[in-house]
């Protein structure tokens, strides 16, 4: 597995190459964000750990030009602990944020736990699976596409895992924490919070208007769903 870890304390990266190669690990450094996306664009890592504030370019604004062209797992790093500062890096597009100073052997149970997922997600998609249809849009597992018509929407790795679930279940209502269980892993160490800002993304994708969606749906209360 390869990783690439970007952060502009150059004390901190060589801490953090030397303990993930201790673990087998190939390890990547870079040190500001539009370093981060120019290697990212090769297409060679299986993790990015990405610090949130960097000079040349921001960690967020970083992520979200390598969700542009990337579904690899992104790790955020910061050392700012706010909710707010959270969604904000999840809305960018990050699958995970860890507040410095952090314990190393959180860092690696984290990276550990996005790579198992990362995997299983390559195997289903490797299996493939009959398209599903949700109203107007079409679910593809095999090729993990969803498209309108004839026109694909952009989703990441964790946005299509969280509709294909969905979608694959109509009519079931999953709470936030079943989601977060099931989606994300139960060694996540993130809060239910996270499915919202999902959902809330990922409505602004499928639907013709977010406002008042017909596609995905909240069940008061108890949690989110998918008309049967």
């Amino acid at each position: 597995m390869k990783i690439l870890v970007v952060d502009d304390e150059i004390t901190l990266v060589k801490g953090i190459k030397f303990n993930l190669e201790s673990e087998g690990y190939q390890v990547d450094a870079a040190h500001d964000g539009a370093a981060a996306v120019s290697l990212a664009a090769t297409g060679d890592y299986d993790l990015i750990l990405l610090d949130v504030m960097m000079p040349n370019l921001s960690g967020l604004d970083a992520c979200m030009r390598i969700r542009e062209f990337s579904n690899v797992p992104i790790i955020m790093l910061t050392a700012r602990s706010e909710d707010i500062d959270k969604i904000i890096g999840f809305e960018s597009g990050a699958d995970d944020y860890l507040t410095k100073p952090f314990n190393v052997l959180e860092l690696k149970a984290r990276i550990r736990a996005l790579l198992r997922r990362a995997n299983r997600t390559l195997s289903t998609a490797e299996n493939g699976g009959a398209p599903i249809a949700v109203g107007e849009l079409t679910i593809d597992p095999a090729s993990r596409n969803v498209r309108r018509g004839k026109t694909e929407i952009d989703l990441t790795a964790r946005e299509f895992d969280l509709f294909e679930l969905l979608a694959k279940n109509p009519g079931r209502v999953y709470s936030r924490e079943n989601l977060l269980n099931i989606v994300w892993g139960r060694d996540y160490q993130g809060d239910v919070r996270t499915v919202d800002v999902h959902v809330r993304r990922l409505r602004e994708k499928l639907e013709r208007n977010p406002a008042e969606p017909v596609i995905l749906l909240t069940k008061w209360g108890v949690g989110y769903y998918i008309k049967g």
